[in-house]
């Protein structure tokens, strides 16, 4: 992908790419080309943008590109799909950002973003391989060079309940809290905690048949109590 998203804009020309890291970095303690310091807030940048400052936007774009991608790539076939739609995501952000209220955190507002492009992506998809019986029938070099822990892990998260398998995936990979997973997916909150729950449960009885400890290993769900204290808006549970 292309560092410099606003010079995208600016040229409508196709630029080269390069293959990002599947691997998300920690968007927390990430700090962008712009120098903007590490304790300025998602949403103060963010709103610094919406009054024009592209430096803001930069530094939006270094904290998040690598998790955003990472997330459509664990939704998506094809490597050159997630970063069209990681490019998409970031051009929505910056049509949008005049109109842009802190209203959520940013993060909960870019990843609902990234949820439109993604069943847009999908419809368009569907509508393909039903009109036109376009079918992803080249396997993904990415995936062929996955372990086989990897792969044994990804067909059993594949094999659970879409809401379920859209949450676990939520709060494994991404690392939301209960409160933006609910925010995102529009689930009351305890509905969150109990699907995230029974995801857990079926997915490691699903990885029990699996003869080596690694591929056991190779997703470590998290244990937690079916019942917590309630986390409160926006909060990292």
């Amino acid at each position: 992908m292309h560092e410099a998203l606003p010079a995208l804009v600016l040229d409508s020309k196709a630029v080269s790419r390069t293959v990002m890291n599947e691997t998300p970095t920690n968007q927390a303690s990430s700090v962008g080309h712009s120098g903007a310091a590490p304790s300025t807030s998602d949403e103060q940048l963010m709103l610094a943008f919406s009054k024009g400052s592209s430096q803001a936007f930069e530094e939006l774009f270094s904290r998040y590109k690598q998790p955003i991608f990472g997330f459509f790539r664990r939704r998506v076939t094809e490597s050159a799909q997630a970063e069209e739609l990681t490019q998409e995501t970031f051009l929505a952000v910056l049509r949008a950002g005049a109109r842009y209220e802190p209203r959520a955190l940013f993060r909960t507002y870019l990843y609902a973003i990234g949820f439109k492009i993604l069943r847009a992506h999908r419809r368009k998809a569907a509508f393909r391989a039903t009109f036109f019986g376009q079918q992803n029938s080249a396997p993904d070099p990415s995936r062929r060079d996955a372990t086989e822990s990897g792969l044994w892990v990804r067909r059993a998260v594949e094999k659970l309940e879409p809401i379920d398998r859209e949450v676990l995936m939520l709060r494994e990979f991404e690392q939301l809290s209960y409160a933006e997973i609910a925010d995102l997916l529009q689930l009351p909150l305890n509905t969150v905690r109990s699907r995230l729950f029974r995801a857990r449960t079926a997915l490691r009885t699903l990885l029990e048949p699996a003869s080596s400890p690694s591929a056991k290993g190779a997703m470590q769900v998290r244990q937690e109590p079916a019942s917590q204290p309630m986390a409160q808006k926006g909060e990292r549970a």
